[in-house]
């Protein structure tokens, strides 16, 4: 068995509450099966003596163990000669500390408080970021938030992507979390997304429905229709032709990781800017294209989590897209 340390791993959580971060981590376990009958997690039992079976298990089902390239199961069988990933992430600090971030808090009361996020921004401590999150600076701003949920992501409902911009919810006590992870669980919450993308779809409005899951040769992706995906279904309507490109407004029925981006992608409708599922030569064509996806979280819709009452918030597209939609619009218009 080899360790290697300069290689990153992805830890995927599927709870379909969000568009997430891919995380990356400093450590890879790397074996070659001998073939001797036994199933995968027991066989990996047998020669990682720091991991017990349950967590060698967990670390399949999220994902993190791949045969010869591809995500494996628990009872699979590795043949001998096939080469075994194992993908550890390293432990996160046990208490992310306090730090005076700066907040666009869009509404606060008792028991939630609503922030816009910019871009840039990570949501919780996760391997390579374990400071400067959304995390960080909420504990900073909520005294009492320190561990609602756990001490990793205290309050955190839902997640979105660091370079994705808008509106995010987080919960100040155990009962508001448990509500509002209720709501997004049931699809009781409404939330709009705004997407500019490469092309023009061939409909005014369109689902998109495949599975979604780690992509099968690189562990920083995810894909459409993977061997071993999740469901996901995502919705989209025309909100403005701007020539060669397309404002969208999408809305999600599930949350798999990076299911937006994803999902235009697959379809033929990369999102400008994506450096991960985008398409590099298409931005060249736009002057001064930014450098993330231009995805913004515009229009949140829930129920107040103490007394049921409707909710309904918006944020306007952060500077950079703005500008980049103003130009777009003046260039179209021409």
């Amino acid at each position: 068995m080899q360790r290697r340390s300069d290689a990153t791993a992805q830890r995927c959580d599927d709870a379909a509450v969000a568009e997430d971060e891919i995380e990356e981590s400093g450590d890879i376990l790397d074996f070659v099966a001998d073939g001797d009958g036994a199933r995968l997690d027991a066989w990996l039992a047998a020669r990682c003596p720091e991991l017990s079976r349950s967590r060698i298990q967990a670390l399949i089902g999220e994902g993190c163990v791949t045969v010869d390239g591809a995500p494996a199961a628990a009872k699979a069988r590795p043949r001998a000669g096939q080469r075994i990933l194992v993908a550890v992430p390293p432990p996160l600090p046990a208490d992310p500390e306090p730090e005076d971030i700066p907040l666009d808090v869009v509404y606060e009361d008792a028991d939630i408080i609503l922030v816009n996020k910019p871009a840039g921004l990570v949501v919780h401590p996760a391997p390579g970021h374990y400071t400067g999150t959304l995390v960080n600076a909420l504990l900073f701003h909520c005294a009492d938030l320190r561990g609602i949920g756990g001490t990793a992501r205290p309050g955190i409902v839902h997640r979105l992507d660091k370079d994705t911009t808008g509106l995010l919810v987080v919960a100040k006590h155990e009962q508001a979390l448990a509500n509002l992870a209720a709501q997004f669980q049931n699809g009781r919450t409404r939330k709009v997304y705004l997407a500019l993308v490469h092309g023009v779809p061939p409909r005014e409005s369109g689902t998109i429905r495949t599975t979604i899951g780690r992509h099968p040769t690189d562990r920083k992706r995810m894909a459409a229709d993977p061997p071993r995906g999740k469901p996901a279904v995502t919705h989209y309507q025309i909100e403005k032709r701007l020539g060669p490109a397309t404002l969208l407004r999408v809305r999600i029925e599930t949350g798999r990781t990076h299911q937006i981006r994803v999902h235009l992608s697959h379809i033929g409708l990369p999102i400008v800017g994506d450096p991960v599922y985008g398409n590099r030569a298409l931005d060249r064509k736009i002057p001064d294209c930014p450098t993330r996806q231009m995805l913004h979280a515009a229009e949140f819709s829930f129920d107040h989590p103490r007394d049921g009452r409707p909710l309904s918030f918006a944020a306007p597209p952060p500077a950079d897209m703005a500008a980049l939609l103003a130009r777009l619009a003046a260039e179209t218009s021409d």
